[in-house]
């Protein structure tokens, strides 16, 4: 299928970032500016991020929609000779549905690709001004989740499993059971260990949250948080983090070449 100015027409899946309009991409923002249908996840999403959609365009809103019924809408905006961006929050490669949605328009034989997007997780941790990974102390970041009412886990994959490595932990969809984690984590980090919550980061209804792994339960509670937040955990958030250690490549001791 070809576009009237005789580009080859693609289905687009587009990171939205955490949720700002202006933490899109340029070509996020260049993809939406042409694009005649826009499915988004209206949940997730600050609505001025569709702003950026040209005048006209059709907007569908897929929080009531189940992955049939978004890859119909995708495949017959495909068939009327459509540009159609299909909005994913944060970043594609992270709980967006990419595989199930991509392998259906596999079987249509509808091409498709995917641009990057800024995680929420990378959002949170600007507003906190914390590096994940400090020399030393934490470097490696596990991105992962719990199992409430969702997807089982893979039997390889248990919280005490992560745990056990001490590195920095990031759990998404995971703020309804925080109180739960947090007791399963604490025998490896400690009661003390430093805890930090972002809800509907880079949004105007951004809350942070922040303490240690004894209190962060009680603040979310308080503030009846069940959704849109990011969990963060891990030796790498405590304020005096970077006296750990400093890193080998800005060692001015490190040889260099001339």
């Amino acid at each position: 299928m070809v576009a009237a100015e005789g580009r080859k027409l693609t289905v687009h899946f587009v990171g939205a970032g955490p949720g700002a309009a202006d933490l899109l991409t340029l070509r996020a923002v260049r993809l939406l500016e042409r694009a005649d249908v826009c499915l988004y996840p209206g949940t997730y999403l600050d609505e001025q991020v569709l702003s950026h959609c040209r005048p006209g365009a059709a907007l569908i809103d897929t929080q009531h929609l189940n992955l049939d019924q978004i890859t119909e809408h995708l495949a017959e905006a495909h068939r009327a000779g459509r540009d159609v961006v299909r909005l994913c929050s944060g970043d594609p490669s992270l709980y967006s549905a990419l595989a199930e949605q991509t392998a259906r328009l596999d079987t249509r034989g509808i091409p498709w690709d995917v641009t990057p997007g800024v995680p929420a997780y990378a959002a949170a941790a600007a507003h906190l001004g914390k590096e994940l990974t400090v020399p030393l102390l934490a470097q490696s970041v596990v991105l992962t989740r719990t199992q409430a009412r969702s997807t089982a886990m893979p039997p390889t994959e248990a919280l005490a499993a992560f745990a056990a490595t001490r590195a920095t932990l990031v759990l998404h969809l995971a703020i309804t059971r925080i109180r739960t984690l947090a007791a399963e984590l604490i025998p490896e980090y400690g009661r003390d260990c430093p805890a930090a919550v972002v809800a509907n980061a880079s949004q105007p209804a951004q809350l942070t949250l922040t303490g240690t792994l004894s209190t962060i339960a009680d603040q979310v509670e308080a503030h009846d948080l069940r959704k849109a937040a990011v969990i963060l955990v891990g030796p790498a958030l405590a304020p005096r983090a970077c006296h750990a250690g400093e890193s080998h490549l800005y060692d001015p001791r490190r040889p260099r070449p001339a």
